[in-house]
């Protein structure tokens, strides 16, 4: 395009003008458009502040047309809104004073249809966030009741005034100053019940207190809830308000200032499908009140619901199981790989986020040794005892030695050589019999299971680990850690190799982990994808993990784990039950001369009867267990899934 005569040039201004706009540099746009145009500069300032902040205009662009008209330039505009992206032909005008172009404004500058005696008006309406739903559509989150406190001013005791909004100021965690800022807002009268903060509709305690003093009411609302609160926390996370961080990760995806967003869990797993969008329209109104444009519109919409596959008895059970340790545990549909229920130990509760969350609470949440923010069911743990039948299983499958081979009379401690200079693999227990993979499975003999590895090799052993899904992703909704072992998914020397065969060294599982290639010992081999979403299907993750002989003689001696007297779960045995079992200590040590470590406790259980009525395999880990009975201690978390 030919520049106009002049200093100054139309295009260069009008570009000018609308960086300000972008900018809010009001002041700078101003001093661009003529003296003369017909407002103020009070006017002019308002107009495009209260019009611009209000629809939220942000990244404006402007294309200028190539032909120009006179003293006139032809452009298109487009800008994000909180309506969406909002575009339209305009023309800009100019004068020439003292040999420098500026605008002639009105507020048609603003939009083509805009007069200066017309408002832009924004309306906004409600998209309301999707629920979590369990197996039978119980509610796991989602809009339910909740007490909305506040004061009635005229019902108030003049006299115990300032007493009673101290009192409620500490039962609902707020200041004084905040109550007082809401009581004396301009719409408030003596007969309107002013809100103050929403709790829980099942509080009776801080609602019989709130109810004592006078003024006080309290209203059913809805608002999101959990509805079990901590026994279900780190499965669904909570939603909370958008950070500005978030929000600049967002952009151009319908959040606000005012949005909240899923933080963790579930809520944060799920948001693109469960979010509320809320719907704005942005539209222009004339003189007298009546619609004259449409601007831009976004209708609102509504998340979506989310059924899982969770069984709410099942997860509050093994929750109550668990509260007062640390630990995690899962619950799976060993034919499916539907997971039935999925806890971590201690927790947290989730509507305090939405409530609001206390410094004390949140010290607590925050506390160094429990850790109840901590989602153990994500995190890899030394295994121990437990993992013995992956590595009989892999073994076998690899025919590395056969179920009959008697390895012989090891003692209670066993090192190959003396390369091994003063370390020896132990075992607590020494047996009567053959030492074969039946009867160290039910003894549990750490020895035999070195020996085991072993005879496996560094590199076969390596590759059976990898093949059940060992320094890969598990397909599942959370992001769980990887199970590992070795350094780098090697072995660094033999030792290294003998200890993970018996579940220790290096070795780390995820317990949901665990649990899928478990499943490889009900479905012939084939090892489930462990899955949350009832709408999905089972899913094999690995085909043909171990060979049918080796299940048969793996499975068979975990049922006598349980069943025989000497067996390390037959504290299990429950009259009319055959259930198949392995126990796990592991031991967590800082170096091999620590005598203080502590150890973890594993307890894998599942039918070995398909008629059973209660087809569960359960994987349960709790820390801290020494001194408790070790793998011992969990035992009666698990075997209380199978019994009422």
């Amino acid at each position: 395009m030919s520049t106009m005569s002049g200093v100054s040039d139309p295009e260069e201004v009008l570009k000018a003008y609308m960086a300000a706009v972008n900018t809010r540099d009001y002041e700078k746009m101003h001093s661009m458009i003529v003296e003369d145009s017909g407002v103020s500069k009070e006017y002019f300032i308002a107009r495009n502040k209260n019009i611009y902040n209000g629809i939220e205009a942000k990244n404006l662009k402007i294309e200028i047309d190539e032909d120009k008209q006179g003293d006139a330039l032809s452009y298109r505009t487009t800008m994000d809104t909180q309506a969406g992206q909002l575009s339209f032909t305009n023309k800009a005008v100019f004068k020439q004073i003292d040999g420098k172009y500026k605008l002639v404004w009105n507020s048609n500058m603003i939009f083509p249809n805009l007069n200066n005696e017309d408002k832009v008006r924004v309306e906004t309406s409600k998209g309301e966030r999707g629920s979590i739903l369990d197996r039978n559509g119980k509610l796991l989150a989602g809009k339910d009741k909740v007490y909305s406190v506040g004061f009635v001013p005229g019902k108030m005791s003049p006299e115990t005034r300032a007493e009673d909004i101290t009192k409620a100021a500490e039962l609902l965690n707020m200041t004084v100053e905040t109550i007082n800022s809401k009581l004396s807002e301009k719409w408030v009268k003596d007969d309107l019940f002013v809100p103050l903060k929403n709790i829980s509709y099942t509080d009776a305690e801080k609602k019989a207190k709130l109810l004592e003093i006078k003024g006080i009411g309290l209203n059913t609302v809805k608002d999101r809830v959990y509805a079990l609160g901590e026994k279900a926390a780190h499965l669904t996370g909570y939603i909370h308000n958008i950070s500005k961080e978030e929000l600049d990760a967002h952009p151009g995806q319908a959040y606000n200032v005012d949005s909240k967003i899923g933080k963790i869990g579930l809520e944060s797993l799920l948001e693109d499908r469960i979010r509320g969008i809320d719907g704005c329209k942005i539209y222009i109104l004339d003189k007298n009140d009546k619609e004259k444009e449409t601007l831009a519109e976004r209708k609102a919409r509504n998340g979506e619901n989310v059924t899982l596959t969770i069984d709410t008895k099942l997860q509050e059970k093994l929750y109550d199981q668990m509260k007062n340790d640390k630990g995690a545990a899962v619950i799976m549909s060993p034919k499916t790989g539907e997971i039935l229920a999925l806890v971590s130990t201690p927790s947290y509760d989730p509507n305090d986020f939405i409530l609001g969350l206390t410094e004390e609470k949140w010290a607590v949440y925050n506390n160094e040794d429990t850790k109840p923010m901590f989602n153990r069911f994500k995190a890899a743990f030394v295994p121990g005892s437990s993992f013995k039948p992956v590595t009989a299983a892999i073994a076998l499958s690899k025919g590395s030695f056969s179920s009959k081979d008697d390895f012989g009379p090891s003692g209670k401690a066993w090192q190959k050589d003396s390369s091994w200079k003063d370390y020896k693999v132990t075992t607590l227990k020494q047996y009567a019999g053959a030492a074969n993979v039946q009867n160290a499975l039910i003894y549990s003999d750490n020895i035999f299971f070195a020996k085991a590895a072993l005879k496996v090799g560094a590199g076969e052993f390596a590759e059976g680990l990898k093949s059940v899904g060992f320094g890969e992703d598990v397909p599942f909704e959370f992001g769980l850690s990887r199970s590992v072992f070795g350094t780098k998914l090697a072995f660094s020397d033999e030792v290294d190799l003998a200890n993970s065969g018996y579940g220790q060294g290096k070795l780390l599982i995820n317990p949901i982990h665990m649990a899928s290639i478990y499943t490889a010992f009900i479905n012939q081999g084939n090892m489930m994808a462990p899955y949350l979403e009832k709408a999905a299907s089972p899913k094999v993750w690995k085909e043909n993990a171990f060979t049918g002989k080796a299940i048969q003689t793996v499975k068979n001696a975990m049922i006598q784990v349980v069943e025989n007297p000497g067996g390390t779960g037959h504290s299990f045995k429950v009259k009319g039950l055959k259930i198949a079992g392995k126990t796990g200590t592991a031991e967590i040590k800082n170096s091999k001369e620590d005598t203080k470590g502590t150890e973890l406790g594993w307890f894998v259980a599942f039918p070995a009867d398909e008629s059973q009525a209660k087809q569960y395999l359960v994987v349960a880990m709790v820390e801290d267990v020494k001194g408790r009975g070790g793998s011992h201690y969990v035992i009666p978390i698990v075997r209380s899934i199978f019994t009422d």
